[in-house]
């Protein structure tokens, strides 16, 4: 890859990273899950509001970690926000690495791939909270 089209995604992976797409909590949350990296202790949550049809109607992340798996968790959110659960079925591991454009060490994959393996087992994962009512706005997903 030419040098300044590496820049190019070096910036927006900086900008993923510095203001993050749908960074927070579900106010209707229907679908989460967590998961880390034990190697370098990055963590992604995801919160996502599912309609009975299987439309993505909102789509949330939270975490901690390197700057790899925060951008990519906002450029998979930003992705498949308004998108169906289908299309997460079929976005492949390659396909993540792709969205996110620079070539990385294998350790550096697994930072990138964390957001995709959360939000893939988020879609199978519903909130099973205590009173918790997704119809009802104001309601926050905290599991």
């Amino acid at each position: 890859m030419p040098a300044d089209e590496e820049e190019l995604y070096q910036d927006h992976i900086l900008d993923h990273y510095e203001d993050p797409y749908h960074r927070g909590h579900c106010t209707r949350c229907t679908h989460a899950h967590q998961d880390d990296n034990p190697l370098c202790g990055d963590v992604v949550q995801m919160e996502l509001q599912i309609d009975e049809v299987g439309n993505l109607r909102e789509l949330f992340f939270d975490g901690d970690g390197c700057c790899i798996s925060q951008a990519a968790a906002s450029m998979i959110v930003e992705k498949f926000d308004g998108r169906t659960i289908e299309e997460v079925k079929t976005f492949t591991a390659n396909d993540m690495l792709d969205l996110f454009g620079v070539r990385l060490t294998p350790n550096r994959q697994k930072c990138c791939l964390l957001p995709w393996r959360v939000l893939q087992s988020a879609i199978y994962s519903p909130v099973q909270n205590d009173g918790f009512d997704p119809s009802e706005p104001g309601k926050v997903c905290h599991s």
